[in-house]
């Protein structure tokens, strides 16, 4: 419990509005419901959310103690009330979860809430499964990363023990991931594979593809075929060979066949055509085939995860046949 005296900077203020800018990691739900469980106390009784509190109430809060900390990109996840996953798998070391397009994985500079990561630590955490103010606790950690506009299945660790053994699967392709893709026009031959070099330009944040090796480039390798056509358009699925920072659209792009709704490789005008914003880029279809011992993810051998929808096939392929979904 913590007891606050109100001041005259504070005076005239509605409960709840001084509790939200006094405790800003407390979620407004939270603090609602601490308020009806009597919780928060005002003159040593319990108040209404509305009530204007005076100078000189005392308010004594039997809050946890994790919500008076000041606000930090570690502990963002304690401002998520409701975290929100659509969950493939999970057990006590591995979570599958289907990001949504437009969600960003990692927090950074103009994101640091609302991420794919710290709704996975608000989940664990709202659990019980996971904390960070445990003793030499381990924190969630994501094994793969798919871009902010792309959707798919991402692989995150609950365990450091599911971490390591994961990565070293990663490492040691004994998995497999499929992306879909819709792109700009049809592949000749309609069933390849596309070989490069990437090089990425960091101060704008855009790859290049190359035909031959150069200092900075990294080797690129696709394996593509294309599942339909329709009206001037291409799904594809793609088998990541190499795994490069947009590998895919870059090498569509430069064979000639952007990916439909990329601002950054493809034509402004073709996506405004089809009315796409954000690429039609989805990783869709994860395998395990483990080939060593898989300690910890042995529930996991010889299994396959797949989403349940990706909007742009029924958008632009809702009738096509013997597609994937």
């Amino acid at each position: 419990m913590k007891e606050f005296t109100i001041g005259k900077n504070d005076a005239g203020q509605r409960l709840d509005r001084w509790l939200a800018k006094t405790l800003p990691l407390l979620p407004a739900p939270l603090a609602q419901k601490y308020i009806r469980l009597k919780r928060v106390k005002v003159n040593g009784k319990g108040s209404r959310r509305d009530v204007r509190l005076s100078m000189g109430d005392v308010l004594q809060l039997y809050v946890n103690d994790e919500f008076f900390d000041k606000p930090t990109q570690e502990n963002a996840f304690l401002s998520l009330y409701q975290p929100k996953l659509d969950i493939l798998y999970e057990d006590e070391h591995i979570l599958l979860v289907d990001k949504r397009p437009g969600l960003v994985v990692h927090p950074d500079e103009n994101e640091r809430v609302n991420t794919l990561l710290t709704h996975i630590q608000a989940y664990l955490y709202q659990k019980k499964e996971w904390s960070p103010y445990w003793e030499n606790s381990f924190a969630p950690a994501l094994c793969n990363r798919i871009d902010r506009n792309t959707g798919g299945i991402v692989i995150a660790a609950k365990t450091v023990e599911g971490l390591r053994a994961m990565n070293q699967k990663i490492k040691d392709r004994e998995l497999t991931k499929l992306y879909l893709c819709v792109i700009q026009g049809r592949m000749s031959p309609p069933q390849g594979r596309l070989e490069g070099y990437l090089f990425k330009d960091e101060v704008k944040k855009q790859v290049y593809v190359r035909k031959r090796p150069e200092p900075g480039a990294r080797t690129a390798v696709t394996e593509y075929r294309t599942l339909a056509v329709k009206n001037g358009l291409s799904l594809v699925e793609c088998d990541l060979i190499t795994g490069r920072t947009h590998q895919i659209r870059a090498q569509f792009a430069a064979a000639g066949h952007p990916l439909l709704g990329d601002g950054k490789y493809g034509s402004e005008r073709d996506n405004r055509k089809y009315g796409r914003h954000g690429q039609a880029l989805y990783s869709y279809k994860l395998t395990f085939h483990f080939t060593t011992s898989a300690g910890p993810l042995e529930p996991l051998n010889d299994r396959t995860f797949q989403v349940e929808a990706v909007d742009f096939v029924k958008e632009y392929f809702p009738e096509a046949e013997c597609l994937p979904l």
